[in-house]
């Protein structure tokens, strides 16, 4: 039986890595799989997952307004597994679209992205995996400290700690930071 899968982390665990890596073990084995990411980053050029590492491959974009069912209907017929990055930008409508994909069309989704914002607030994305995913797997990776890192701040150009902002600012480790959550309590202040 297909299940649908959340991955989750903070920036900087190696969600990226993972996937591909998974993806990259059932294509040597001469299995097909179909590739996802949100048009909306595109850090290492459309339409590319990379890992900080150095590897990458290209995948299929998609926006709020994908129907990411009849999307994988039609290009990942016949895929051994279905894997999405940047999963947080996923809608509630997109999410049960992965479900009956795993349902209904019998492959397994893997879903990889962020569990929390800057303000550790979920993304809708991630909120809707951790409701309705069949297994959840935590990333983990850690604070400056050592105590694994859960929570992530952002920072402007000049290296001060936002408390405020759009949920969604396309950046890397000039951008963000992952803290363990009694030291991002201190970066916001609260401690």
């Amino acid at each position: 039986m297909a299940k649908l899968y959340f991955h989750y982390s903070t920036m900087n665990a190696g969600k990226s890595t993972l996937l591909l890596q998974a993806s990259y073990n059932y294509r040597e084995r001469g299995m097909r799989t179909l590739l996802l990411t949100a048009s909306l980053d595109d850090r290492a050029g459309p339409g590319l997952i990379a890992s900080r590492i150095g590897i990458s491959d290209m995948a299929t974009t998609f926006t709020p307004d994908t129907d990411l069912f009849t999307l994988i209907a039609d290009q990942g017929a016949g895929c051994a597994c279905i894997f999405v990055d940047e999963a947080q930008f996923l809608t509630e409508a997109q999410v049960w679209q992965l479900a009956r994909v795993a349902d209904d069309l019998g492959q397994p989704v893997m879903c990889y992205g962020l569990r929390v914002d800057f303000r550790g607030q979920l993304f809708p994305g991630s909120r809707a995996l951790l409701a309705w995913a069949d297994d959840m797997r935590e990333v983990r990776t850690i604070c400056h400290c050592g105590r694994k890192a859960t929570m992530v701040v952002r920072h402007d150009d000049h290296g001060q700690v936002l408390r405020e902002g759009a949920q969604v600012q396309i950046g890397g480790n000039e951008t963000y930071v992952s803290l363990c959550r009694r030291h991002w309590r201190e970066a916001m202040g609260e401690i």
